[in-house]
């Protein structure tokens, strides 16, 4: 099961966006680290109260609640960080997406800097979310954690999000281009990651180091596996993205055409596909979600194709 228990707390909100954004402020991360922001140590007593408004009425709220989201989930990620971070939280964001460069070339980028006004200090924010599942080698005792698009692993990225791109607003090119935008150097990085770890169907793998024991979780398995397990896909749907974000809901019955279509695309055009499966609500009829299943093709790891 992927689900987790805020996670499906967060059902109670009709609007994407909205659960979306519920899920940020509490989904567990897929990195352990004293460097590591946790949004809900930082939540208003009315964070709740605020979320529900939104939801009953939308365009009261921040504008990417109502906009067309970015078809990249982390452009459409980092929004919802910058709603986050400003309108639940109430801090103050100095700048975002702020490359660093010498002589003409780029170092890196500051994803986020901000003033955290609990001790007035001024903070850098790198974040990421990701999905990963894991293979377990041929010939070897330990798993190694793929992106979907298996040039993305975990431990690269969780070793660059702490060797470097956190490191950046420490590099003096960073600091003399903050002064001069008359921001001063921040005292503190931080990261944030949440996402998902996908263990193979019937068969989890340990904990990679470094992950903390409550990550969400889903499972994966190869689309030839299919054939022995072909009723339960029944109450799948494909999850697009952005709403790889938060847990799915839906007013009408899962659709096994769509889902069809999106096993063909795993099998003749080699792409990794997301699914969730769905329980109807016996308070009000939705289809909820209550896990996560990754669908790969047969060369997968050694493919790198996503859609």
């Amino acid at each position: 099961m992927s689900q987790h228990p805020e996670t499906t707390a967060h059902l109670q909100y009709r609007l994407p966006a909205v659960r979306h954004l519920a899920w940020m402020c509490h989904a567990p991360q897929l990195i352990s680290s004293a460097m590591g922001f946790v949004p809900e140590k930082h939540l208003p007593a009315d964070a709740e109260e605020r979320l529900k408004a939104w939801d009953s009425a939308p365009r009261l709220g921040p504008s990417v609640l109502t906009e067309q989201p970015a078809r990249r989930l982390g452009h459409y990620f980092e929004r919802l960080y910058e709603c986050l971070v400003r309108d639940l939280l109430g801090w103050e964001i100095l700048l975002r997406n702020q490359p660093v460069r010498s002589r003409g070339i780029t170092l890196g980028e500051l994803d986020f800097v901000v003033r955290n006004p609990a001790d007035n200090a001024v903070e850098h924010h790198e974040i990421a979310v990701k999905f990963y599942l894991g293979h377990l080698e041929a010939g070897g005792d330990a798993a190694m954690w793929y992106g979907p698009d298996s040039r993305d692993r975990l431990d690269i990225k969780t070793g660059r999000l702490i060797s470097h791109q956190s490191r950046m607003s420490e590099r003096p090119e960073a600091r003399s281009l903050l002064a001069s935008m008359g921001i001063e150097a921040p005292s503190r990085p931080r990261i944030f990651m949440p996402g998902y770890l996908f263990h193979p169907l019937g068969a989890p793998l340990p904990v990679p180091a470094g992950v903390p024991a409550n990550h969400l979780r889903g499972d994966w398995l190869y689309i030839d596996q299919l054939e022995r397990m072909v009723e339960s896909t029944k109450q799948w749907i494909p999850l697009v993205k952005p709403h790889w974000l938060g847990p799915w809901r839906q007013q009408a019955a899962p659709d096994f055409r769509e889902t069809g279509a999106a096993l063909e695309v795993v099998r003749s055009a080699g792409i990794p596909r997301l699914f969730a499966r769905l329980e109807q609500s016996p308070v009000d009829g939705y289809w909820q979600e209550t896990s996560r299943i990754f669908v790969v093709p047969g060369i997968w790891p050694a493919s790198a194709r996503q859609d």
